[in-house]
């Protein structure tokens, strides 16, 4: 069933429920009003039956004159009697028949009056007192004009119910339809968004109401899939330069080696250049392999506290084995003085490769002769590292790939490298629950900020629950 038509049910059974609910009370309370309203005029009459019957010889010409027209003002069917204490009949007058059993004769004396129906009559017993004694007096009447019109009232309502039901049927079909006319409309545009459109978005994203939300989610999902797929469109197209040029470089110098024999010194040139060439594939087969090695569950890698300063001292000496030159101006100004502040729970071997690839980009980027500048420093939750070069910078455009393994910017295409340390780094430092953010300006330099959680601030925080 669509959704259209269960909101159309739903709508109508509600309506119909509430509608029939009130058809019922005012049936009910007419019905009631009815009965008690008639009761009141059957007991008035029971009165000017017995003013007139039992005080005529007691009141004035003129009183007697009015019980008199009172009591010819009769009810339809009406049937009264009188009895007397003894229970034996005094009195009868009207059409009908009128059964009084002895039980109602002495629930009138308990009681003094009574209400009940035979059948479709309504009859009130009342003790009267007189100065002759005390008499029983039963007034009894049919509703027959009254009965007519709470059944009319009845057809009334029934009429009116069914046919409220088809409007409302009808109505609420039209608003079933009308209400899901913005989500027909999300799900025709939803339907020509494909991977080769998924710069199309939701136009209905603009309002407060939560379908407005809902196409406001959906297009912050779009946003993530298209850069998605634009990085992994980057990744494969610089994956493949990047492994195609020294593949390509082998084939040339063994294809040209091949082509004639050669001297021995000219054969070990090639093989020389081969292996060059080989050993930058194994370079790039590793950053593969080590990015993957960082992707897996933080659950499998080992952690342990650690010294984050201690590791910035490591990773210094691994950077200048890797970059001889490299000039960098280490600031330890800004430490805490409690040391405790710079203790990071990880994994020591990561987070050394992750600093490396940080200082070694921060070195080779940067002008021969120019130092790079290290910050190490600590929040109240965190330690914070940022290496600073002056180096060419980052375009703003690039900067958002530069997480994109195998991704170089176009002003380092002629420095060396392959584009996988900063996506390393990245993902190193999330699985240890930290941040990298970078700060570049095109010939001025670039900060790379490395955040990651005080060990003492975890322990802090699951002791306070």
């Amino acid at each position: 069933m669509t959704i259209r038509n269960k909101l159309t049910l739903q709508f109508a059974g509600i309506f119909a429920l509430i509608l029939f609910l009130f058809s019922l009370v005012i049936y009910y309370f007419t019905s009631l009003y009815r009965q008690d309203d008639f009761y009141k005029r059957i007991q008035g009459r029971a009165y000017d039956t017995a003013a007139h019957i039992l005080e005529a010889d007691e009141v004035s010409e003129r009183a007697r004159r009015s019980n008199q027209i009172r009591y010819y003002q009769v009810l339809p069917f009406e049937k009264v009697t009188i009895y007397r204490q003894d229970g034996s009949l005094y009195f009868a007058d009207g059409d009908g028949q009128l059964s009084v059993a002895p039980d109602i004769l002495d629930r009138v004396k308990r009681e003094g009056m009574v209400q009940y129906e035979q059948d479709e009559r309504q009859v009130v017993g009342m003790l009267y007192e007189d100065n002759e004694g005390d008499f029983i007096v039963f007034s009894s009447s049919v509703d027959a004009y009254s009965l007519r019109k709470l059944q009319h009232l009845k057809v009334i309502l029934i009429v009116g119910f069914l046919g409220s039901m088809v409007v409302v049927v009808a109505a609420g079909w039209i608003f079933a339809r009308e209400a899901l006319r913005p989500i027909t409309k999300v799900v025709g545009e939803v339907e020509k968004i494909s991977a080769s459109d998924l710069h199309l978005r939701l136009s209905n994203a603009d309002g407060k109401d939560e379908l407005s939300h809902l196409s406001q989610t959906f297009n912050k999902m779009l946003d993530r899939l298209e850069m998605a797929f634009e990085m992994q469109s980057t990744f494969v197209s610089n994956a493949s330069h990047e492994l195609r040029t020294p593949l390509t470089a082998m084939i040339g110098e063994l294809e040209v080696a091949l082509m004639k024999p050669r001297e021995q010194e000219e054969y070990q040139r090639v093989l020389a250049s081969i292996l060059e060439d080989a050993r930058l594939l194994a370079e790039l087969s590793n950053g593969l392999l080590q990015i993957a090695q960082a992707s897996v569950d933080t659950s499998k890698i080992k952690l342990a506290h650690l010294r984050f300063d201690e590791l910035l001292w490591m990773a210094h000496e691994q950077a200048l084995k890797r970059q001889p030159g490299a000039l960098f101006d280490i600031d330890f100004d800004n430490l805490p003085d409690d040391e405790d502040r710079l203790i990071v729970k990880g994994n020591d071997a990561l987070l050394l490769i992750a600093i490396v690839n940080v200082l070694e980009n921060a070195a080779k980027f940067s002008p021969k002769g120019e130092y790079s500048t290290v910050r190490l420093s600590a929040n109240r939750r965190e330690v914070v590292l940022q290496v600073t070069d002056k180096g060419v910078g980052i375009a703003p455009h690039d900067l958002r790939h530069v997480f994109v393994p195998f991704f170089r910017a176009n002003n380092v295409r002629n420095i060396t490298g392959h584009g996988i340390g900063l996506p390393l780094t990245e993902t190193i430092i999330k699985l240890h629950k930290g941040s990298i953010s970078i700060d570049s300006r095109v010939s001025e330099g670039t900060t790379v900020t490395l955040r990651l959680p005080q060990a003492i601030g975890l322990i802090s925080a699951k002791n306070s629950f």
